[in-house]
């Protein structure tokens, strides 16, 4: 309620926030106003982008698809866990990774000149670090090679430890929180996320904002996700009630998972932005 504290940009969830899907990612249904509020922040110069904990596709490969049903999203406004976790890989001196994912969750490392492997590649366990992602197919092999790794000195890192994201199906499995949980039990160790919540994610959002991290607006639909990161980076959180909350869940939230404001859909930011709440 009130007027809202500075806000230079904005950071949008995508399922459950922006679009329903199916959970591969490949086909969407764009909810009510996401083209709308894109299109009128682009308009009046107020820089967005949009984060999505699903790692399976490349960013410019999932911003073209975006843009496939009607949503305005260049490539570089397009962010996955895995853009954020090429960063924290080189800024620790990571140079060789073993991906627990499909293809494409390390496209974005092996761009930024890491060296990945997978799972019965030569020397898979000879590694820096462990990255797990979307992996549909991970077996016993691949919990096997990531433990070895991580018990000779490799540190874990997770694109998504959350065990639910929104789908046209409802709530849906995150495979990611379902490996983290075996590797976890197994070496006992606790792996660095990377995606939201973490502020390694506020953090790089920011960076490609221009801004900083308590100027930016976070719209999402995930109490433990979207609205943990807003609290504790000291940005604005709005919850949408189109994906995996409920208004009334919403309202029963603690503190430090509330939103600051509770939208019914992401189209309402529009109206709260022109009742003269305006973005510095």
């Amino acid at each position: 309620r009130g007027a809202l504290p500075p806000i230079r940009g904005f950071m949008f969830d995508l399922d459950g926030t922006l679009v329903l899907g199916d959970r591969a990612g490949r086909s969407y249904d764009v909810l009510p106003g996401a083209i709308e509020v894109l299109t009128r922040l682009r308009e009046r110069g107020i820089p967005w982008v949009v984060l999505t904990n699903g790692s399976a596709h490349p960013p410019a490969q999932q911003a073209a698809r975006l843009r496939g049903v009607g949503l305005p999203v260049e490539d570089a406004q397009m962010l996955t866990p895995s853009s954020i976790t090429a960063g924290v890989l080189l800024a620790r001196g990571v140079r060789r990774v073993l991906v627990l994912g499909s293809p494409g969750v390390g496209h974005v490392l092996r761009e930024s000149g890491i060296e990945i492997t997978f799972t019965g590649e030569p020397d898979c366990e000879r590694v820096d670090a462990v990255y797990i992602g979307c992996h549909p197919e991970c077996g016993m092999r691949d919990i096997e090679a990531a433990c070895h790794s991580i018990w000779a000195g490799a540190r874990c890192y997770v694109a998504s430890d959350v065990p639910f994201f929104a789908s046209r199906a409802g709530r849906t499995i995150g495979y990611s929180y379902a490996i983290v949980g075996a590797v976890r039990r197994m070496t006992k160790v606790r792996p660095i996320i990377t995606g939201k919540p973490s502020q390694h994610a506020l953090r790089h959002v920011a960076r490609t904002l221009g801004v900083k991290p308590a100027e930016v607006g976070v719209v999402g639909d995930d109490p433990l996700v979207e609205m943990i990161m807003a609290r504790r980076g000291g940005a604005t959180g709005f919850a949408v009630c189109t994906g995996t909350t409920s208004r009334a869940q919403w309202r029963r939230q603690p503190l430090a998972r509330r939103p600051h404001h509770l939208l019914e859909g992401v189209g309402d930011l529009l109206a709260l932005l022109e009742r003269g709440a305006r973005p510095s």
